[in-house]
């Protein structure tokens, strides 16, 4: 073994033999699991299939965390799962799932994965079921079958390979996930070099996992993610997008978005905004979106309503205002055709990044014109701007910028204020006293000059 490979961090095997830890000593019960995920287990049972709980829902009681999700593995190929449950769709196409709906519930089953299989010669006859991988390694398509301790190989996390069986009620470990869950480590299964670039997602798995389970990343995990990040650009936009609400509506947006900018993942997600985050010396723009990320969180663990539009907005506010100011510049161009010019560029060079759909970009849109009204206030205008869908939303943008250090704004936030709590005669009162204020002087119009005649 060379120095280099010495000084390398190891990475996660898989067992000889999983770990089986019997009911008796791991303390998780049925009733811990959503009814709708034990009939599924048990008509696959029935059926004669293999069949088990796996991944987070066994990883999050373990930790004393109440699980979401519930996912199942089965060794019945999907159309055979489809035949069973008449209440199944099946989707994907990179990977092939069945979704069994049990109203506003799904329980998602996956067949058991097996090892890659490639067609090495153009005249042999095609597999039913094979991968393809692009020249960097990433897995374009992936429905392979095989066997349970091939599935638990091709999981990721160490963590996610822990299988309940519905047999006998016992926990299977296959790559010490239980020792991870008790060191508090984020561990790739394989070398991590090789299951990144396989999906590049998993670093932002990887970091989603890390700050959601108040744990750490292993050494050996964390090492190749600065070098590989750029992998995600290999990435489907709209793919991204889903990652992105994930990572931002889970309660621990602001960590993620720490160690996103910590690790060089979030370039890569949106690149004018950390642009903009690299070149600003008063560290406005860093207050800015972690201000915002910080105000996310806090309404998401009150139970309180979040609209991706506003996030959106706030991460390409810096940008938008930049490529505005630029083309009033260059142009003359009045401020509203400016921004209107800029919104049009900078959700067009995002979405080549992070796809984001119309009807938020929409939102977004509205949020950051009423920026540029909420100063006009007089008459009705006040009253109307009010009315706006997303006034409210543009509101709390306002007072993110004066939070975040934009002082100059805050007689107009704490006029807004003063006006929302006021009755409808106390509102009209804010507005006449406003009108009342001092106005510029009209100039008189110059009468025309008499034309010289003859007789001048």
């Amino acid at each position: 073994m060379t120095s280099a490979d010495q000084s390398k961090p190891a990475s996660v095997a898989m067992l000889a033999e999983p770990l089986l830890v019997p009911r008796s000593e791991h303390g998780i019960s049925r009733k811990q699991f959503s009814p709708n995920a034990i009939k599924v287990l048990y008509r696959l049972k029935d059926a004669g299939y293999e069949a088990y709980l796996v991944g987070g829902c066994i990883r999050d009681i373990l930790l004393g965390i109440e699980p979401k999700d519930f996912d199942v593995v089965t060794n019945a190929k999907p159309e055979e799962i489809k035949r069973l449950f008449r209440n199944c769709r099946l989707i994907g196409r990179r990977f092939r799932l069945a979704h069994i709906v049990f109203g506003q519930e799904i329980i998602e089953v996956a067949t058991m994965r097996g090892h890659h299989q490639e067609n090495e010669s153009e005249d042999e006859t095609p597999a039913t079921h094979i991968s393809h991988a692009s020249d960097e390694g990433q897995l374009l398509r992936d429905n392979v079958y095989g066997t349970i301790e091939e599935d638990a190989e091709r999981r990721d996390f160490s963590i996610n390979a822990l299988y309940y069986s519905i047999n006998d009620f016992s926990i299977r470990d296959y790559a010490n996930g239980l020792a991870a869950i008790k060191a508090r480590k984020i561990e790739l299964i394989g070398d991590p070099e090789t299951r990144y670039r396989e999906d590049p997602v998993r670093m932002l798995r990887a970091v989603r996992f890390a700050t959601k389970l108040d744990m750490s990343i292993a050494p050996a995990t964390r090492a190749p993610i600065p070098q590989l990040a750029d992998l995600l650009s290999n990435i489907p936009a709209a793919r991204l997008f889903e990652e992105c609400l994930k990572l931002f509506l889970n309660g621990k947006a602001e960590a993620n978005f720490l160690m996103l900018r910590e690790l060089g993942l979030f370039k890569y997600l949106f690149p004018a905004t950390d642009k903009a985050l690299n070149q600003d010396q008063s560290g406005f723009n860093q207050r800015f979106i972690q201000q915002m990320f910080a105000n996310t969180d806090e309404r998401i663990n009150a139970d309180k309503k979040v609209t991706p539009a506003f996030i959106f907005a706030a991460l390409l506010w810096q940008p938008l205002k930049q490529r505005a100011e630029t083309i009033m510049q260059r142009d003359s161009m009045l401020e509203h055709d400016a921004y209107n010019i800029a919104m049009n560029q900078v959700l067009a060079d995002s979405a080549r990044h992070v796809a984001v759909p119309k009807r938020f970009t929409i939102g977004a849109r509205d949020i950051w014109h009423l920026q540029l009204r909420l100063d006009k206030r007089a008459g009705q205008r006040a009253y109307r701007l009010s009315l706006q869908p997303k006034f409210r939303a543009a509101y709390d943008f306002l007072l993110l910028r004066v939070a975040s250090g934009e002082t100059a704004l805050q007689e107009l936030a704490d006029w807004w204020t003063n006006y929302l709590e006021k009755d409808t005669q106390g509102q009209k009162t804010m507005v006449k006293t406003l009108d009342e204020g001092p106005r510029p002087r009209r100039r008189r119009p110059r009468k025309p000059r008499k034309k010289p005649t003859d007789n001048d």
